[in-house]
């Protein structure tokens, strides 16, 4: 139900530019023609008043194949090749019918048409990611000062900072770019290897017609076949997946700041966004709401590529099929996460007001583990947390910074000196920026950092 225009990417007029079925055999169009012109550039076809390769673009370029149609057709061959090249057969002058498809099998057009899908796909991806991650390193610098309470297990834990939250999006959504980077720099491949890995039309011509099939394309000449060996799909599906993890994790946190009883942050986006079919006044979280909604979706389709990865002998019977709809929904969805992650942080809106206030209702059980850490040395790190959950329960529900330091020199003799100013929060927080700003350097270089 409305699968791209949801969850997939548009272009600047809003248009869904979806990775669909139309994409795949436009695709596997070109890599016919791509192959024709290897073979003549090769001298295994001639070339005469233009070539088979000329005549079949020729034709291609005012053909409608209507995918749906070309889907029912190939159920009686098992893949969309076998109709593909009758239609192109049909389309061309009988002269260069002889040459179109020559040499190769199904597998070899639809794998290379994924892969050009892929290079498309993985540009976009990254380019999208990494203006995600300068929004959020953007509110990582704006809000370096900004106290927050941390969060562990849904529960309030002690004092961190909204911009070393933002930061650590940053630098997710950077790790994640770099690998699609990756991905899409070395990993993209044509396939050609005929029917069972030998290319056997080529005889020793074989190594120069995949090199000259490639560079037509523009993706790189494998070492060797890999119909059977799929490392090459699981890294893209990999990279795909973590393309749409990443913006799911902000998602969850922006959501969760979200909700009504926290409100420390906002979606933004503009009059209407969020609105209800039934509650005039609420503002809901749907873009956080769909990019979580792709990252249920996506370690789904990352496991059917993987279980596909166990492919018999040269060619594989079912499990090479497996994976064409897995990598397409991927494409797609990494896409549109990608975008919309974009598009949420450079509008989200955080509530510094809210932050302190939820901070300063938490205390001073936010301020546990620094009393605990204090009296460390002391006491010893048992007894230190002893002291302290016993002064805190007998502090009261909702004690003073007196109260507390009270209740913990009655625990301790050890704890009757402890200055107020440890009670508060931002004395916890000594190590939040210089941390910010490794975290914000390793991101000026383009590359999430490392420790």
């Amino acid at each position: 139900m409305f699968d791209a225009e949801l969850f997939g990417d548009t272009d600047d007029h809003g248009a869904t530019r979806a990775v669909d079925d139309a994409a795949v055999v436009a695709a596997m169009v070109r890599a016919e023609v791509a192959l024709l012109r290897a073979l003549e550039a090769c001298g295994l076809v001639p070339a005469d008043d233009g070539g088979p390769a000329a005549a079949l673009e020729r034709a291609t370029a005012g053909l409608a194949i209507d995918p749906a149609d070309l889907g029912l057709r190939a159920r009686g061959a098992g893949n969309a090749v076998v109709p593909l090249v009758k239609t192109l057969l049909a389309a061309v002058p009988e002269a260069a019918r002889p040459w179109v498809h020559y040499g190769a099998t199904s597998q070899d057009i639809v794998d290379t048409a994924l892969m050009l899908l892929a290079r498309d796909a993985t540009a976009a991806v990254a380019a999208d990611l990494r203006r995600a991650a300068r929004a959020a390193a953007a509110l990582a610098d704006a809000h370096r000062g900004t106290v927050m309470a941390g969060r562990t297990l849904g529960q309030v834990a002690v004092p961190t900072t909204f911009g070393l939250k933002a930061a650590g999006w940053a630098a997710g959504l950077a790790a994640a770019a770099a690998e699609v980077e990756r991905v899409g720099r070395d990993r993209l491949a044509v396939q050609l290897a005929g029917a069972a890995g030998t290319l056997a039309g080529y005889g020793a011509q074989a190594p120069a017609v995949v090199a000259a099939f490639a560079a037509e394309l523009g993706l790189a000449a494998p070492a060797a076949p890999w119909h059977t060996e799929r490392s090459r799909v699981r890294e893209l599906a990999a990279a795909l997946a973590g393309a749409v993890a990443a913006p799911g994790k902000i998602a969850t946190d922006v959501a969760l700041m979200a909700m009504s009883e926290v409100g420390e942050a906002h979606e933004g986006g503009g009059a209407g966004h969020g609105g209800s079919s039934a509650m005039p006044h609420k503002q809901n979280p749907v873009t956080c709401v769909l990019l979580r909604a792709a990252a249920v979706r996506a370690p789904g389709l990352l496991g059917t590529v993987f279980a596909a990865s166990l492919q018999e002998h040269e060619r594989a019977m079912g499990h090479w099929h497996a994976e064409w709809q897995a990598l397409e929904e991927l494409m797609g969805l990494a896409r549109g996460s990608a975008q919309r992650v974009a598009a949420l942080l450079d509008a989200v809106g955080a509530d510094a007001a809210r932050m302190a206030a939820n901070l300063d209702a938490a205390r001073p059980f936010v301020m546990a583990e620094a009393l605990a850490t204090r009296l460390g040395p002391r006491l010893g790190r048992g007894e230190a947390q002893r002291v302290v959950k016993a002064a805190l329960q007998d502090a009261g529900a909702h004690p003073t910074d007196r109260e507390v330091l009270a209740a913990l020199a009655r625990q301790s003799p050890a704890a009757d000196d402890l200055p107020a100013a440890t009670l508060d929060p931002r004395a916890a927080l000594a190590g939040a920026g210089p941390l910010l700003d490794h975290a914000l350097r390793a991101l000026g270089g383009g590359a999430p950092g490392t420790a």
